[in-house]
């Protein structure tokens, strides 16, 4: 059974940071592409980044480029995001996602392209 724990999201003040993890298990972990995504009441899902297990490609959101970094200690099965400078808009249910890495760099911002998914993460950045 696939499955996907994501853990770390919280309540910060804008401008700190948190780091989200995410715990694989249930397929080859080194084959596969981790991603992140988050969804704010109203919007629809936003991919905020990616990383390809086998060959370390990562992707970002416009938006969090120099503020965000995913990463993946594949001894460990996880990923994770830490999130520096938080704003008030980064504030959503955060969710990490697996799929094979094919296409990745064109696929990886389409929610539906995504094979698994997790239970999500809140993440509140207060003003």
């Amino acid at each position: 059974e696939v499955q996907l724990v994501e853990s770390g999201g919280g309540l910060v003040q804008a401008g700190g940071s948190l780091r989200l993890s995410c715990a694989a298990s249930g397929f080859t972990f080194d084959d596969y592409a981790i991603g992140w995504f988050r969804k704010a009441p109203g919007k629809v899902h936003e991919g905020v980044a990616c990383i390809s297990n086998s060959d370390g490609s990562t992707y970002y959101e416009e938006s969090v480029k120099g503020r965000f970094t995913i990463s993946s200690d594949n001894a460990k099965n996880t990923v994770y995001l830490q999130m520096n400078t938080l704003k008030p808009e980064d504030t959503a249910v955060y969710y990490c996602v697996a799929r094979t890495p094919i296409l990745l760099q064109h696929l990886w911002t389409l929610w539906l392209g995504w094979d698994f998914r997790g239970q999500g993460t809140q993440v509140t950045v207060s003003s």
